[in-house]
């Protein structure tokens, strides 16, 4: 398993992966040494994040290979589905799936996603609207929504 851990503007990010795809991207809640020499397996990875997070790509192309039960990686692959700058609360993605009593289940299959940012768990909020559960803390999903919303807020000074 080759790994990096890269700068990004909501923190250090630590990509694992392989031949057989994207392992894991998480975002770190202290500070490490940054990799000097990424490795070459792992380079469209922070390539493409790059790009998301200079505002020049909305979509990722990444070969994934995320771990987890066949439940997690079918709610996974319904994450990718949810367009950049769009929402969708857990109760709808619990409609998608065909059991609106699983949406705990799909909370805590989103809750489990190995690959942030690229698997769009962020983008699922509470049927209130309101920003519920994120792993990497509310203030890294606030600031990723707002990173994707297609009307930039504007400072007034």
């Amino acid at each position: 398993m080759e790994e990096c851990i890269i700068n990004s503007p909501i923190g250090f990010t630590k990509i694992s992966g392989n031949e057989n795809g994207i392992q894991s991207i998480t975002v770190l809640n202290s500070k490490e040494s940054l990799t000097d020499i990424i490795p070459i397996i792992l380079e469209d990875c922070v390539i493409q994040l790059k790009e998301y997070f200079d505002g020049s790509r909305k979509n990722f192309s990444l070969k994934l290979n995320p771990k987890g039960t066949d439940f997690q990686k079918q709610v996974w692959k319904l994450l990718e589905q949810i367009p950049c700058g769009k929402t969708l609360s857990y109760l709808e993605l619990s409609k998608q799936l065909g059991d609106i009593k699983a949406i705990r289940a799909v909370a805590n299959a989103n809750s489990k996603n190995p690959l942030w940012i690229v698997v769009p768990c962020h983008r699922v909020i509470g049927s209130d609207g309101s920003l519920t559960g994120y792993a990497g803390g509310l203030h890294r999903k606030q600031w990723l929504l707002n990173h994707e919303s297609p009307s930039k807020q504007q400072t007034l000074f």
